[in-house]
């Protein structure tokens, strides 16, 4: 078997794939590309035996068809410093090895038995199919990536949550901190369904999307899904179990609302959280009429710092404390220029939603507060 191929076209579609494999493999065969050459097009894919990625291009000139599978890294290597040019791939069926042929030289490596590499996991009878424009699809997962848990005891909460109705797909995330629902009406499907996205899979797609153009379509059932985009195909295991109800913890009566420009705010949080305690990160806010005072101290070290900035505010004075490293985060995820930060009380959650929601979107940003201790 014998074919030609551009050398920056084959790194640049192993290098977006080899992103699933893991450093440690449980079967040797997951370190390897799987490479198989149908009818003048080369599909490769990788796999860490839950998700699996893959891509294809064309070659430009091929002689038999057959498939292989390589080292991963050696390829990766081997191809990184090689500027465009033909690459000229022969691989020998019977004992699999394979010589590459460049401008200058050439490499030769053993390829791998392909029937050892474990098969993609098919759909049931029962899978649920919706499409969601690439940026919509992007953004969503973009804002909601970072409110994702690292909690062994309740897996759940460790993914994306897909909530999808016949009038909009709504991406939630909560790590029992924070928490945030992202709502657009732009994508809908055709029957209630719903299921959560793992956080590794996630952030592969959130890394090929900004390339993407046009719709993804997804396919799930139960226990897997598949994600058909333009140029890829990522097949992963979902994770199982029910998702909390995440709109009876979002408070509905929120009677004071604070309206600052978002990256003012961002500032002066940097600029406070430095001299707060180390163990907490605990910031206090206290609100009066027309501003806000930001304020953290570590009784520890002796330092603190506090600054004031003009809002738009006209309830009671009130005080409330926040982890400012989540704070920051939440409002680094929102893109609109003012924030309105919606609160009830010092010790129920604080709402952040942009002054100006984007065109068919809602977008809600939930944060626990931390008790103050005057």
């Amino acid at each position: 078997m014998k074919f030609i191929v551009s050398s920056t076209g084959l790194f640049s579609h192993l290098q977006a794939i080899s992103r699933v494999i893991n450093s440690k493999n449980s079967l040797p065969i997951l370190d390897c590309f799987l490479m198989e050459l149908t009818d003048g097009t080369l599909f490769l894919t990788a796999s860490d035996s839950e998700t699996t990625l893959s891509t294809s291009l064309e070659v430009i000139e091929n002689d038999g068809d057959g498939r292989f599978a390589v080292s991963s890294k050696t390829i990766l290597e081997a191809l990184k410093e090689i500027p465009e040019q033909p690459l000229t791939f022969e691989v020998n069926t019977n004992n699999l090895e394979i010589t590459v042929q460049y401008q200058n030289g050439k490499y030769s490596l053993m390829g791998q038995n392909a029937d050892e590499y474990p098969q993609a996991p098919a759909l049931g009878a029962n899978a649920v199919h919706v499409t969601i424009g690439a940026p919509v699809m992007l953004g969503g997962i973009n804002r909601a990536l970072f409110a994702t848990a690292d909690d062994e005891l309740r897996p759940v909460m460790n993914g994306i949550y897909f909530d999808i109705t016949t009038e909009d797909i709504t991406f939630v995330a909560s790590d029992g901190h924070k928490l945030v629902r992202n709502k657009t009406f732009v994508a809908h499907g055709d029957e209630k369904a719903a299921f959560i996205l793992p956080k590794k899979p996630a952030t592969l797609l959130k890394n090929l999307l900004p390339k993407e153009q046009g719709d993804v379509q997804i396919d799930f059932d139960d226990r897997n899904a598949i994600f058909t985009l333009e140029n890829y195909r990522m097949v992963c295991r979902l994770i199982e179990g029910r998702y909390p109800n995440y709109n009876s913890v979002i408070p509905q009566d929120n009677p004071h609302k604070v309206t600052i420009d978002r990256q003012m705010l961002i500032s002066a949080l940097r600029r406070v959280s430095v001299f707060s305690s180390q163990a907490s990160s605990l910031i206090k806010l206290r609100l009066s009429e027309n501003q806000i005072q930001i304020s953290a101290q570590d009784i520890d070290f002796s330092t603190s710092a506090e600054e004031t900035l003009i809002c738009q505010y006209a309830g009671n004075a009130m005080s409330i404390g926040f982890k400012s490293t989540f704070l920051i985060d939440i409002l680094n995820n929102l893109t609109a220029q003012e924030v309105i930060v919606e609160l009830a009380d010092p010790s129920r959650a604080g709402v952040i939603v942009p002054a100006e929601q984007e065109e068919k979107e809602d977008v809600l940003m939930l944060l626990m507060p931390m008790m103050l201790n005057d």
